[in-house]
């Protein structure tokens, strides 16, 4: 008898494999021949799931974007609601939150150079920009929905616009996403936390300040 494939494990394990690709050789040099011997599938088996390697990288990253938002979803469910917690301990949790966004293991530093390599494709192949496009509307409104909360319980300092903020934390995700990818050597995964932890204490009220309605 044949012998039965799962369809969602096979595209799972051709993605993973994918992500190996682009990670050593760039997304430039990722074909379907390249991604089939690296899941040790013959080429004609990838071609049943991917009629072309630009079906394979638009699966790619929407599998990213699937995965990165259901660990942010389980994250959100694990913490719960911000305010339940002590206003110390807020800071601390939105970062863990907002730091499954960096490239902190092997795991999410092959998603972020995959991300990168993906939109740097798309400024010129049209039919990655709705991706490309999705993504970054999606991280905006997670920093601008994780800065209101803040606001919300009397975290951050008074005043601030929050829309201003959430593009100044975008820059710095992008930013430490970009540098820790290419350069771990210099900027380490603990490094990347302590620059974003310090960024969200510079945005709290000191400790020890009562909380006022703003």
């Amino acid at each position: 008898m044949p012998k039965h494939v799962d369809p969602v494990a096979r595209r799972r394990h051709v993605v993973d494999a994918l992500f190996q690709v682009v990670v050593r050789e760039g997304l430039h040099r990722t074909s379907l021949r390249a991604v089939a011997d690296e899941a040790q599938l013959n080429i004609g088996s990838l071609r049943h799931y991917f009629a072309s390697q630009q079906d394979l990288m638009r699966f790619a990253m929407q599998s990213m974007l699937d995965r990165v938002g259901s660990r942010l979803l389980e994250h959100v469910e694990r913490i719960g609601d911000l305010g339940s917690h002590p206003r110390p301990e807020q800071l601390q949790l939105a970062a863990g939150l907002l730091a499954e966004l960096l490239p902190l293991d092997e795991h999410r530093r092959a998603e972020v150079i995959v991300f990168l390599d993906f939109n740097t494709a798309a400024r010129t192949t049209p039919a990655f920009a709705d991706l490309s496009l999705q993504a970054a509307e999606g991280t905006r409104r997670l920093l601008h929905r994780v800065l209101t909360r803040l606001d919300a319980t009397g975290t951050l300092r008074p005043g601030l616009d929050l829309d201003l903020e959430a593009e100044r934390l975008t820059a710095l995700l992008d930013g430490l996403s970009l540098s820790a990818a290419l350069h771990p050597e210099i900027l380490p995964p603990q490094a990347c936390v302590d620059v974003l932890q310090t960024h969200l204490r510079d945005l709290s009220l000191p400790p020890g300040t009562p909380h006022s309605a703003h």
